[in-house]
């Protein structure tokens, strides 16, 4: 007799051997050749970064001395100069330069900006302290005015140096959780995640702290949702299905997306993403496969492009009869998010993905992950994700 939402038999034992037959063979992790006209930013150490800063502030003085015009040059971060890399499927920065006077007026306001944070950078690497942005913001008010002019300084200052913004130990304020089959060292402190009770562990956005001790986990499961996260904790989905779950709790932040890029690539395990069924949220997932055309220059530390698209897929809500009552009317901004989607090449190129979004775009219509609960509590962990995951059933 078929279970409860399902349109056909299946047996759960046979699947899971063929699902961990396939993960046996490894999660194809090859390091990162980026095309010959983008940016290279490497992830320096904390003294890496202060001779690099010393380098830069060296050269501007060495233009006041000789010429008394000083200026810095940057890779522009304008959509102009972001490239998609077909091969490693990533968004990263082309090679087009901006350039940065001390002499005009107008810049006046810019350049001091960036004078007071390559000052607070400087003092966070010496002390070996983090900031956030926030604190930047709050180290002069009267100088920011206001907080998007504080971190478009801070951005500048690490494409500056080459680096990621991490490096200068500037960070942003965390907000995604960790749990299941890890062992990690922050600093002095060994944390093991399958002891920490239903909340998992905060994501540090001190990541240079963090080290991977060990893990016997077969693959990563990143959700949207925390009332995702609660029931995958409650039901401790990785004793029988062993891995690691990871959630940013809505939109993909740095720290998330740069803890995930860790595991991925320390561990070489497969990644699954469980986001809802909704332009948003295969938004959300095209950032962690592919990063963010703002931090475009960072992707090959934040983005995760063997990432598979799990679910909620359009095509699920069928297949697993969610009722019509559990399901949303598309709106306007839905409709054009996902004729967006769609005009991507990353889009494009994945023909299931394109696909499935041609499809909600027919129907309509979107659903939440928590639409799966219209069949009960447990059908999230007991039923969805394990025939997911055993059949192969993933974009």
């Amino acid at each position: 007799m078929a279970k409860k939402g399902k349109s056909k038999e299946w047996d759960l034992k046979a699947a899971k051997k063929l699902f961990f037959d396939y993960l046996e063979k490894g999660n194809e992790n090859k390091p990162f050749e980026l095309p010959l006209d983008t940016v290279k930013i490497d992830d320096l150490k904390r003294k890496e970064a202060l001779e690099r800063l010393y380098l830069l502030i060296d050269d501007v003085l060495k233009k006041i001395y000789e010429t008394g015009r000083p200026s810095i040059k940057l890779p522009s971060r304008t959509s102009s100069n972001i490239i998609w890399d077909e091969e490693n499927d990533l968004l990263l920065l082309g090679q087009q330069i901006m350039e940065k006077q001390f002499h005009s007026l107008t810049s006046v306001a810019d350049i001091t900006r960036l004078m007071k944070v390559l000052e607070k950078v400087n003092e966070l690497l010496i002390k070996d302290l983090h900031a956030t942005k926030r604190e930047i913001f709050y180290s002069d008010v009267k100088l920011f005015q206001d907080q998007k002019n504080s971190d478009k300084s801070i951005e500048d200052v690490a494409t500056m140096l080459y680096t990621t913004r991490n490096a200068t130990h500037i960070v942003a304020s965390a907000k995604g959780s960790c749990i299941g089959r890890l062992r990690i060292r922050d600093k002095n402190d060994i944390i093991d995640l399958e002891g920490l009770g239903s909340g998992g562990w905060t994501i540090s956005p001190m990541l240079d702290n963090i080290e991977i001790i060990e893990s016997d986990a077969e693959f990563i499961i990143v959700v949207e949702k925390d009332a995702a996260m609660i029931r995958l904790s409650e039901a401790r989905f990785w004793r029988e299905f062993p891995c690691i779950i990871l959630t940013a709790k809505g939109a993909a932040d740095i720290a998330t997306r740069m803890f995930l890029r860790k595991l991925s690539k320390d561990l070489n395990l497969p990644v699954f993403s469980l986001v809802d069924s909704d332009p948003y949220g295969h938004y959300i997932h095209s950032v962690y496969l592919r990063g963010s055309k703002r931090l475009s220059y960072e992707s090959p530390f934040l983005a995760t492009p063997d990432i598979k698209l799990l679910g909620v897929l359009t095509r699920d809500l069928d297949k697993y009869k969610i009722p019509n009552d559990c399901r949303l009317s598309m709106n306007k901004m839905d409709i054009k998010r996902t004729k967006e989607l769609l005009k991507e090449d990353f889009v494009k190129k994945n023909k299931q993905w394109e696909q499935d979004l041609k499809l909600a775009l027919d129907l309509k219509v979107k659903a939440e992950i928590q639409a799966l609960s219209s069949h009960g509590f447990e059908f999230l962990t007991d039923e969805y994700l394990p025939e997911k995951l055993t059949t192969g059933d993933w974009i």
